[in-house]
């Protein structure tokens, strides 16, 4: 028989265990839910883009130093009519070009014949002659060109991209920088400033070494097998790991946590990427690839950059020498050309054969371009110029065949289709899907983007 305190007690002991057992209803409903949750995906991982993008990957040939228009994709015939009177300062003269013109395709597109190579593929540039920015001088100029501030350390347009759309092969870089400077503004060029540090390009070689000498630091290990490697690694990422733990907010340890991993893989994938002893004879040489060839390190770069898309890289950045021929322009530029133009034009040939030039984007041009005019008693030469001068664009969702903007009848500033480098970026984001108002990290208390406060889509050069 249950006396009434043994009664009492069991309801006691079952309204307790029904107050905890709502508590445990809920922590079970929680875990529910976070067990729905898809597995958390590393930060290459591919992400979806913010609208349908025209381009899936990005080539950006840097023709470091600032070539210059009138000698390569805008004709000014009112320039070399007035060749060698008084220009706006009157200690300086104006400088006619140096090259005769053409116009190359069923566009009609006005190409100088110092670019044989490129000419044949007018019918697919997007020549922008309005472009402008904000300063004259290398280093600051180079940085806005490639983070969109000349005044502040701020991350890379390739870690911007890599950051809103991750990458396709995890067992490479997302973003590779080819020969890089090691002055105007050096790393910060392809670095990630306040991101996450994983999505900092990876620099192979330099300006100063050819692609062909240069290494990736201890891709291989002498001494540990694959499976040693991996349980070495494994201590060391658990000491990482219990090291982010205790510092939250210090993404570098992240990153390096990335990076560790990212370096493991790239053992098996990288060694057959760079292999290029498989293309055939017939493709090196249409690349200018050849002992003792002035292309051969360009075109090296350019094939590389080929089979670097090909294998899943989303950005691939190829840099070539000084464009900067304030005097001897015409032996400087001509050197230049005979480095570039070849590979160049190989590499458009080759990526619409392979039905690869509709989602990748090609980008070329300097940071600056040159004035009409010049000091040199000569005419052989030209000076910095930030107001107007010329890039191009092929691929990737482009008109192809056109040109947008000009400058004035003299090569000054540009007057008509005006496209600041904010606007450049602001484009090139539009054409791989991503928005650039809306691709923002939060850092030190507000919203940043690769624009700042700036940029409009250039739609008219949109196919």
């Amino acid at each position: 028989m249950v006396t009434p305190l043994q009664a009492m007690s069991s309801r006691r002991q079952i309204l307790q265990s029904a107050t905890c057992g709502i508590g445990y209803l809920a922590l079970m409903g929680l875990c529910k839910d976070a067990l729905a949750v898809d597995e958390v995906k590393p930060p290459l991982h591919p992400k979806i883009p913010h609208h349908p993008a025209r381009a899936k990957q990005l080539i950006f040939l840097h023709m470091r130093g600032g070539p210059s228009a009138m000698e390569t994709f805008e004709r000014k015939p009112e320039l070399d009519a007035q060749a060698g009177k008084a220009a706006k300062s009157k200690s300086r003269k104006l400088t006619p070009s140096h090259w005769k013109w053409r116009q190359r395709g069923e566009s009609g597109l006005w190409v100088s014949d110092l670019f044989h190579h490129q000419a044949q593929h007018a019918d697919d540039l997007c020549v922008l002659s309005g472009m402008h920015t904000d300063i004259s001088n290398h280093t600051p100029a180079m940085l806005q060109l490639h983070t969109g501030s000349f005044a502040f350390t701020r991350p890379s347009m390739g870690a911007w991209i890599l950051y809103g759309l991750g990458t396709e092969n995890q067992d490479l870089p997302g973003f590779v920088s080819l020969c890089p400077p090691l002055i105007n503004g050096g790393a910060k060029n392809y670095g990630s400033a306040f991101l996450p540090a994983i999505y900092q390009g990876t620099a192979i070689g330099d300006i100063k070494t050819p692609i062909q000498d240069a290494e990736i630091g201890n891709i291989k290990n002498g001494r540990l097998s694959h499976q040693q490697q991996r349980r070495q690694l494994d201590l060391i990422q658990a000491m990482n790991r219990s090291t982010s733990t205790a510092h939250p907010a210090d993404s570098q340890i992240d990153g390096v946590i990335e990076s560790f991993e990212l370096a493991f893989r790239m053992q098996a994938e990288v060694p057959t990427v760079f292999d290029i002893s498989g293309e055939t004879q017939s493709m090196l040489d249409r690349y200018g690839i050849g002992e003792k060839k002035p292309s051969d390190n360009f075109g090296r770069q350019c094939l590389l950059a080929r089979r670097m898309i090909e294998s899943g890289v989303r950005v691939v950045e190829v840099c070539d020498e000084f464009w900067d021929q304030h005097n001897n322009l015409v032996k400087g530029h001509e050197a230049r050309a005979a480095a570039t133009d070849q590979p160049i034009g190989a590499l458009l040939a080759d990526l619409k054969e392979r039905g690869m030039l509709d989602d990748t984007l090609v980008v070329w041009g300097g940071e600056f371009g040159r004035t009409p005019d010049t000091a040199q008693k000569t005419l052989d030469g030209r000076d910095h110029n930030a107001k107007g001068y010329t890039m191009w664009l092929a691929g990737g969702g482009v008109r192809g065949g056109f040109q947008h903007g000009k400058t004035d009848e003299l090569g000054y500033e540009a007057v008509e289709g005006r496209v600041h480098l904010h606007d450049l970026h602001a484009t090139i984001l539009h054409l791989l899907g991503l928005d650039h108002k809306e691709l923002t990290y939060r850092y030190a208390g507000r919203d940043f983007r690769l624009t700042d406060v700036h940029g409009v889509v250039v739609d008219e050069v949109l196919s």
